[in-house]
C-alpha cells in the first residue's frame, strides 16, 4: 500500500480506539441502570412505558424475550409495507411518488426491519419524504436497537448465574434508542449538515448546468437519515448512489466521519462486554481478534485495487494509478478501499464506490468479510454476539483438544449451547448457498444476470451473501428488483437475522441459569494472545470454509481469466 493508505488506516484506528472506552462505559451504565443520563430522560422513559403498558421491573426468560423481539419486528414489517403501498395519498410527497409495487415493498420492509437495508429501488425516484422518514429512518433506529439489545442479553447470560431471566426487551429497546442512538445521530446529523449534506423538504430543483443543459437535483431530509444510516450500521441511502452521492457524502472529512460512525458502536460494545461480565480483558481480547482480521482485509483490498487492470496496461492505457473504475475522484483508491472493507465488515452496506467495478480479488474481500458472518466488528450488536458465538466454538474446540469440559467466562459449554451455536453458525451459509444455487438454475434467477460467466455468478453470490448476512451492499450489475429476487432475498434477510438471534437468546438463557465455575490451573485463559489467535483461526476456518468452492467459481476464476487476457 502507498503511504497515504497506511496513514489513513492508522489515523482511522487511532481515533476509533480513543472513543471505544468512554462510549463503552456509557452504554454499559445505561443498560445496567446506573448512568446519570437516566435521571434526565426518566420522565420521557416513564411516559413511554405508561403509554405502552410496560412494567420495567418485569424481566423475561429467553423464550419470552425472543417472542417479544419477533413480534416487535414483525409489526415493523407490516408498518413499513403499508406506508410504501399508500405513499401516493399521504403527505410530504412533493414529487407525487407512486405507490411501491407489492413485491418491492415487501422486500424493502423486510430489508429495513432486519438492519439489512438492501435497496432494489432508486431512493430519489421511488420513496416520498414521509416514507423515507416514517418508514425507513424509524426502522433504522429500531433495527439497530434490536441488534444491540440481543448483544446485551447475551452479555447478561455470561454475567448472571442461577437466574431465569435475561432482561426486559421493551426497556432495553427504549433505553438504547433514547440514550444512545438518538443523541449520537443528532450530533452526527449536525456535523453532516455543516459539511454540506442537505436537509430540507423542498421539491426537486431544476438547474442549468455549465453546458446549458437542464438537470433535476433531488432534495430531501438527507442528513437525518444519513446519520442513523451510519451510526446504526444500516446502510440504506437516501439516493441511489448512496455515500458516493455528493449530497450524502460531499467531502473527504464527511467520508472519514462516516467510516468512523460505522465502527463506533460495534467497537465500543466490546468494552461494554468486558465491563458487564466483570473482566475488561475479555472485551479487549474480542476487539483484538476483530482488529487483526480487519487490518488484514483492508491491506488486501487496497493492494488489489492499486494493482489496476492488466488489460488496460496491455492496451497502452496508464494504469499506474490503479483501478479507478467505479470510484469517486474526490476519494480515490485508498479511501474507497477502506470504506468498502469497513462497510462489509460491519454489516452496514453503505458504499462510496461501486463494488461491482472492483478487480476480481478486490471484490472478493468485501464478499469474504460478509461471509465470515459479519463478525469483524460487525453490525451494532450483531457483530459482537456473532463473534461471541465463534468464541464459544473456539473454547469447545480447545476443550476437545485437551480433554477438558469447555468453559467460557466461568460457564460450562455443554451440548445444548453447542447445538444452538451450530444453528447460529450454519443458518446463514445454508441460506446464501441454497439461494445462489436456486437463482442460477432457474429461469427467473438467470433472467436478472446481465454479465455472463464468472462475474455474473459473483453478482448472484454477492446478492445472497449480502442478504443472508444482513449487509445490504450489492454487485449492482444484477437486476434484482424482480418478483423472484425480491421474494428470495427477503427470505434470506429475515431468516439470516432471526435464525441467528433466536439461538443466541437461547444460549443467553441457558448461561444465565448456570452456576459460575471457579477458575483452576487447567482453565483456558480467554483474554490473552493465544486465545485471540485461536478465535481468529476459528472465524477463518469455520466461518469462511463453507464458501471456498463458491469463491473459486466466481472471483478466483474471474481473476485468472483477467490476467490471462480474457
Amino acid at each position: 500500500m502507498i503511504s497515504h493508505a497506511w496513514l489513513l488506516l492508522g489515523l482511522f484506528l487511532l481515533v476509533l480506539f480513543a472513543l471505544i472506552k468512554p462510549l463503552g462505559i456509557y452504554i454499559a451504565d445505561i443498560m445496567e441502570g446506573r448512568s446519570p443520563a437516566l435521571r434526565f430522560g426518566g420522565p420521557i422513559e416513564s411516559m413511554i412505558y405508561r403509554l405502552s403498558g410496560v412494567h420495567k421491573e418485569n424481566e423475561m426468560g429467553w423464550l419470552n424475550y425472543a417472542l417479544a423481539i419477533l413480534l416487535f419486528n414483525g409489526l415493523g414489517v407490516i408498518t413499513v409495507f403499508i406506508l410504501q403501498r399508500l405513499q401516493f395519498w399521504l403527505p410530504l410527497n412533493p414529487q407525487q411518488m407512486v405507490n411501491v409495487s407489492p413485491d418491492s415493498a415487501f422486500n424493502t420492509a423486510v430489508s429495513f426491519v432486519t438492519n439489512t437495508n438492501w435497496q432494489g429501488y432508486s431512493g430519489e425516484a421511488t420513496m416520498s419524504y414521509l416514507t423515507q422518514m416514517l418508514a425507513l429512518t424509524v426502522q433504522n433506529f429500531l433495527s439497530a436497537a434490536t441488534g444491540i439489545v440481543i448483544a446485551i442479553a447475551l452479555m447478561r447470560g455470561f454475567a448472571r448465574h442461577t437466574m431465569q431471566s435475561i432482561g426486559n426487551p421493551w426497556v432495553d429497546l427504549a433505553r438504547i434508542t433514547l440514550y444512545v442512538l438518538l443523541p449520537l445521530s443528532l450530533m452526527f446529523a449536525v456535523l453532516l449538515v455543516s459539511q454540506g449534506v442537505i436537509q430540507n423538504f423542498s421539491a426537486y430543483q431544476d438547474v442549468t448546468t455549465l453546458e446549458t443543459a437542464t438537470q433535476t437535483l433531488a432534495m430531501g431530509p438527507v442528513a437525518s437519515q444519513e446519520a442513523i444510516k451510519m451510526i446504526g450500521t444500516n446502510g440504506g441511502g437516501f439516493f441511489n448512489a448512496n455515500s458516493a452521492h455528493p449530497f450524502e457524502n460531499p467531502t473527504p472529512l464527511t467520508n472519514f466521519l462516516q467510516m468512523l460512525a460505522i465502527f463506533l458502536i460495534p467497537a465500543a460494545l466490546c468494552y461494554t462486554f468486558g465491563r458487564i461480565v466483570g473482566d475488561i480483558r475479555q472485551g479487549w481480547a474480542v476487539l483484538a481478534a476483530m482488529a487483526v482480521l480487519f487490518v488484514m482485509m483492508v491491506v488486501a483490498v487496497i493492494h488489489f485495487e492499486q494493482q489496476g487492470n492488466p488489460l488496460f496496461a496491455a492496451a497502452g492505457v496508464d494504469s499506474t494509478v490503479g483501478n479507478m473504475e467505479g470510484k469517486e475522484t474526490r476519494f480515490g483508491i485508498a479511501d474507497s478501499g477502506l470504506f468498502s472493507a469497513i462497510t462489509t465488515a460491519a454489516s452496514c452496506g453503505a458504499v462510496n464506490s461501486m463494488h461491482d467495478s472492483f478487480t476480481p480479488l478486490g471484490g472478493m474481500i468485501p464478499l469474504a468479510l460478509m461471509q465470515l458472518g459479519e463478525v469483524v466488528f460487525g453490525g451494532v450488536g450483531s457483530g459482537l454476539y456473532g463473534m461471541l458465538i465463534f468464541a464459544i466454538m473456539a473454547v469447545f474446540i480447545s476443550g476437545l483438544m485437551i480433554g477438558r469440559t469447555p468453559e467460557y467466562l466461568g460457564k460450562k459449554i455443554e451440548a445444548y449451547e453447542m447445538k444452538m451455536t451450530s444453528i447460529a453458525i450454519l443458518a446463514t451459509p445454508l441460506l446464501v448457498l441454497a439461494g445462489t444455487a436456486i437463482a442460477v438454475i432457474t429461469v427467473s434467477g438467470r433472467a436478472g444476470i446481465f454479465n455472463p460467466g464468472a462475474h455474473g455468478f459473483s453478482e448472484v453470490l454477492y446478492a445472497f451473501t449480502s442478504a443472508g448476512n444482513n449487509n445490504g451492499s450489492a454487485f449492482a450489475g444484477l437486476s434484482a428488483n424482480t418478483p423472484f429476487y425480491n421474494a428470495m432475498l427477503a427470505i434470506a434477510m429475515w431468516f439470516g437475522r432471526f435464525a441467528v438471534i433466536v439461538p443466541v437468546l437461547a444460549i443467553a438463557g441457558a448461561l444465565a441459569a448456570k452456576k459460575r465455575i471457579a477458575v483452576t490451573p487447567g482453565t483456558l485463559p480467554t483474554h490473552g494472545p493465544l486465545f485471540v489467535m485461536l478465535l481468529i483461526g476459528t472465524v477463518l476456518l469455520v466461518g469462511l470454509l463453507n464458501y471456498v468452492p463458491a469463491l473459486a467459481l466466481g472471483p478466483a476464476v474471474e481473476h485468472l481469466m483477467l490476467w490471462a487476457g480474457h
